[in-house]
């Protein structure tokens, strides 16, 4: 197995490496800045240097399949050049790109938009077959994609519970106070931590609390704007953000955490979308809050609470709630830890992946000339 993917910047830096068989090309890529044109440049970098190791690697051995997965629903350019020589395309659907470009730049170019749509159709087309996140998703490359419903099957992200496992607390991750409140997560502009410490003001200032500490784990393009508000709503004394972390300090702090975060607001993308840190909380035994989300409550269930849409003081309220409320958090998390190991946990994800490998690899590669006319067929005008 080959594995393509941008070098970080701390760690996985070598330009290649092998973990147990898989062999892991990684090209250098600078994360996007500056709005639209940064992903222009952030994407064109990303396709050209996967393309050009793809095609060093299959004049050595062809492809059987190439998985690729998105944002961008570009790669499917990757999978035309190697159907020549016989590589099935498997679609890992993650994102809705149109709704994803509709969160971030709301108000921005329709033309972008526009494209998105053009990409995303070409991209369910290109398929030989696609493993969605969700429901929603699968109906997505359905209804929008046109895929035949037995080409599309859900294949969540899902936690290793061999990794995700309480252990006990320390009380000094509380730094000093009886209560500690988690976000864990990629903290974009999108993913709604600027609710959530809009929602930890309303907490101190509107209900009072001065018994809890809250701390925030991860990065991404926004922690910087993030770390700004929580010193400008005079939170420096109550939030901490740790930036990215082991796996043994995430494991810790969520065995300490009370109560998790999910602040991601209510737009066209998080309403249909499987958040990770969800899945995480429930694994961990964790009860969390949540903004009412249709992917969200088909999620977590009775594991979280839910505030209405961007609603920052309910969401405020109902974090107190479960903080004065500890038998009610502790039937909560064992709640959510038993849906994840009879449904949503990477056992029963592996197991769906391995039928979604094996449908496909039983029909036969699709003719490269028949693509070109799909192509053809969904240009503009």
């Amino acid at each position: 197995m080959e594995v393509i993917c941008p070098r970080g910047t701390k760690r996985d830096t070598e330009a290649f490496a092998e973990i147990e068989g898989v062999r892991i090309h990684r090209y250098p890529l600078t994360a996007a800045t500056g709005g639209p044109a940064g992903y222009v440049r952030e994407y064109g970098t990303a396709l050209w240097s996967t393309l050009r190791i793809a095609r060093r690697l299959s004049r050595q051995e062809p492809f059987d399949v190439v998985h690729a997965c998105n944002p961008p629903d570009l790669l499917f350019l990757i999978a035309l050049a190697l159907r020549r020589s016989g590589a099935r395309f498997l679609f890992d659907h993650h994102d809705l790109v149109p709704e994803l470009f509709e969160s971030r730049f709301e108000g921005g170019p329709r033309v972008l938009h526009h494209v998105s749509r053009l990409l995303e159709k070409a991209t369910f087309r290109a398929s030989d077959a696609v493993i969605s996140t969700n429901e929603s998703y699968r109906r997505a490359a359905i209804e929008r994609g046109g895929l035949p419903p037995d080409r599309v099957r859900v294949v969540r992200s899902a936690p290793d519970l061999s990794r995700f496992v309480p252990v006990a607390p320390d009380p000094a991750l509380k730094r000093g106070r009886p209560h500690l409140v988690c976000y864990l997560g990629v903290m974009g502009p999108q993913d709604g931590v600027d609710y959530a410490l809009r929602a930890l003001a309303h907490l101190r200032r509107d209900l009072g609390r001065e018994d809890v500490s809250a701390t925030f784990i991860g990065g991404g393009d926004a922690f910087d704007e993030s770390v700004a508000l929580a010193r400008e709503l005079g939170l420096d004394d109550m939030v901490e953000f740790t930036g990215r972390v082991p796996d043994e300090t995430v494991q810790l702090l969520l065995s300490t955490a009370d109560v998790c975060l999910s602040p991601d607001p209510l737009n066209p993308l998080n309403d249909v979308s499987s958040m990770n840190k969800v899945v995480e909380y429930m694994a961990m035994s964790r009860p969390l809050v949540s903004f009412e989300l249709h992917e969200a409550r088909v999620t977590a269930q009775e594991a979280a609470v839910y505030a209405p849409a961007n609603d920052e003081a309910e969401f405020a309220r109902l974090t107190a709630e479960l903080l004065d409320d500890p038998e009610r958090r502790a039937r909560m998390g064992a709640l959510g830890r038993q849906r994840v190991e009879d449904a949503l946990s990477w056992e029963v994800s592996r197991g769906n992946l391995l039928e979604a490998y094996a449908d496909l690899l039983a029909r036969p590669p699709r003719r490269t000339g028949r693509l070109r006319r799909t192509i053809a067929r969904i240009r503009p005008g």
